[in-house]
């Protein structure tokens, strides 16, 4: 069979892939996002801090994943794991198709209108990686915004998609407050940028040829790139989500205006080690949903790819019997005419 290109499906094709993966990932491992934004947003507390009792009645403190795991169990119940799960299923699944469809078309522009078919270098991968982060970003982050708050909502005070981007609203940045964390957001494009360059070249190295990956190939790839991009950007994942979630006790209502605040904040209370918390269920989650992602997604653009060929090639059937017809006709008239004479 001749080998498949990616250059048969068109942005949408490759967007409405992307977001399928995404979506079917991380409804698998859902409960591990609860956990490393719950472990993500806890701030360290120590008897002689004034919030010390009140953080230590109203919130319960995770001392890891298990822990963490075990306890939202039984605060909450087996629900509690996938608080916020459909504005987060909504968010993976705009965020991706918003990535894919921007990587698709700026990549495909690169090649055809600047390197003239040449394959990009490495940073040009990252950038074009960065560049249709950013745009994705731009369109999703209130609906990132909301489910951060949801998936950090006591138990006593869960509220829905609309009454918790109500709540935001409300909040002392109004409606700006919807677009908390752009600036940590538009930084950590690197995030998936780093991802996908990485998955392009080990892929190259690794796989070299066209040939369609197998799924545990693809799942390989997917797991070992964003491994990667994860430990590279994870002190701004980390502040990012103290953005977007509800000030801890200690700001005393006062939210954070930068993630270089938060970054501040949790060093001056953690040390720089508090930068990576909640890293073990971040790195498990991306190397599942990163493996299973581009393992799905894979599979995806092959089926569009298939089915591509296969509406082309009954197009063509059709076009060549319409055109065996008007030429039988033509034939036909001829001989009439010529009967005739």
């Amino acid at each position: 069979m001749a080998a498949h290109t990616k250059a048969e499906v068109p942005p949408w094709g490759l967007a409405i892939a992307g977001s399928t993966g995404a979506v079917l990932a991380n409804a698998l491992v859902y409960p591990l996002d609860i956990v490393k934004t719950r472990l993500q947003v806890q701030i360290k507390q120590h008897a002689s801090d004034p919030t010390w009792e009140a953080e230590s009645v109203n919130h319960r403190h995770y001392n890891g994943t298990l822990h963490a795991i075990t306890s939202i169990v039984d605060d909450e119940g087996i629900q509690g794991l996938y608080s916020g799960m459909v504005g987060g299923l909504l968010g993976v699944a705009s965020t991706n198709f918003a990535y894919f469809y921007w990587y698709s078309t700026v990549r495909t522009l690169y090649l055809n209108r600047v390197s003239m078919g040449v394959k990009p270098s490495t940073a040009m991968e990252l950038s074009l990686g960065a560049v249709a982060g950013a745009l994705a970003q731009l369109f999703t982050i209130p609906i990132s915004v909301v489910t951060t708050r949801q998936q950090t909502q006591p138990k006593g005070d869960k509220k829905g998609m609309l009454a918790t981007a109500k709540e935001v609203i409300d909040g002392e940045h109004g409606v700006a407050g919807l677009w908390s964390g752009l600036k940590a957001s538009l930084v950590l494009v690197v995030n998936p940028a780093i991802t996908y360059g990485a998955y392009q070249r080990l892929r190259e190295v690794i796989f070299p040829g066209d040939k369609p990956l197998r799924a545990h190939e693809a799942f390989l790839l997917g797991a070992l790139s964003k491994s990667l991009a994860t430990l590279a950007t994870q002190p701004l994942i980390v502040a990012k989500v103290g953005l977007q979630s509800r000030p801890p006790p200690a700001r005393k209502g006062k939210p954070f205006k930068s993630f270089l605040e938060v970054m501040r904040f949790i060093v001056e209370k953690e040390g720089p080690l508090g930068l990576y918390k909640g890293v073990a269920p971040q790195l498990l989650k991306g190397l599942l949903v990163q493996g299973i992602l581009m393992m799905t997604k894979e599979r995806v653009e092959l089926s569009f790819i298939l089915l591509f060929r296969y509406v082309r090639k009954m197009r063509k059937e059709k076009l060549d019997q319409l055109a065996a017809m008007a030429a039988k006709k033509i034939d036909e008239a001829k001989v009439a005419v010529t009967e005739k004479i």
